[in-house]
């Protein structure tokens, strides 16, 4: 062992293993909206900011659900989990930081104060996220539709009649007894009276 060894001179440092990113399950997407709900109304925010929170939480709760049909490596999907996990617990916890007269009177942006600000950001996540739940609805509805064409095509007339399933035909009666009689193709033939007897 040398020099070196003991005071760690030319030893090459290992890398630090990259950290592993999982994508939220749903579970985890709820629950981040429970808490930023929670966080509103723990920091009593005014009425307006509020509605427009659960207008958002509304949204990405009905979403959620649907996510796999959007793909995980969607930019709508990401921006689903982003918003539940991100965006709507940094403008809340933002907005909560400040003092509450301050940040509802002062001017930060423009003539625009914090609480205005936090307004607008709330109003494009709502939007944002409407124009998400459209698309993956629009993907599900367009799958509904493909499905009844191929359905269509299938079992339907050339003048897109309802449904045209081949008929059959009964079969025969077969007196008590007696073995019905099979054609070449396997099906019963039309019985003959019994002699004597008028059909």
């Amino acid at each position: 062992m040398g020099l070196g060894d003991w005071f760690g001179w030319g030893r090459r440092a290992e890398p630090a293993p990259a950290p592993v990113r999982t994508v939220p399950t749903g579970e985890r997407l709820r629950a981040a909206l429970d808490e930023v709900e929670a966080m509103a109304r723990d920091g009593a925010v005014p009425a307006p900011v509020m509605s427009r929170l659960t207008r958002v939480t509304r949204i990405l709760r009905d979403t959620i659900p649907r996510l796999d049909t959007l793909g995980s490596g969607s930019p709508q999907a990401y921006n689903v989990m982003a918003t539940a996990t991100d965006y709507l617990p940094e403008a809340i916890g933002g907005y909560l930081r400040l003092p509450r007269d301050w940040a509802n009177s002062r001017p930060v942006d423009g003539t625009k104060t914090s609480l205005m600000v936090l307004i607008d950001q709330l109003d494009l996540l709502g939007a944002t996220m409407d124009q998400v739940f459209d698309a993956v609805c629009r993907a599900d509805a367009n799958a509904l539709v493909v499905h009844g064409r191929f359905l269509q095509e299938k079992f339907g007339t050339p003048e897109g009649g309802s449904l045209a399933l081949p008929q059959m035909s009964a079969a025969p009666a077969v007196p008590d007894g007696a073995a019905p009689s099979l054609d070449s193709t396997g099906m019963p033939t039309p019985l003959e009276p019994p002699i004597g007897r008028q059909a």
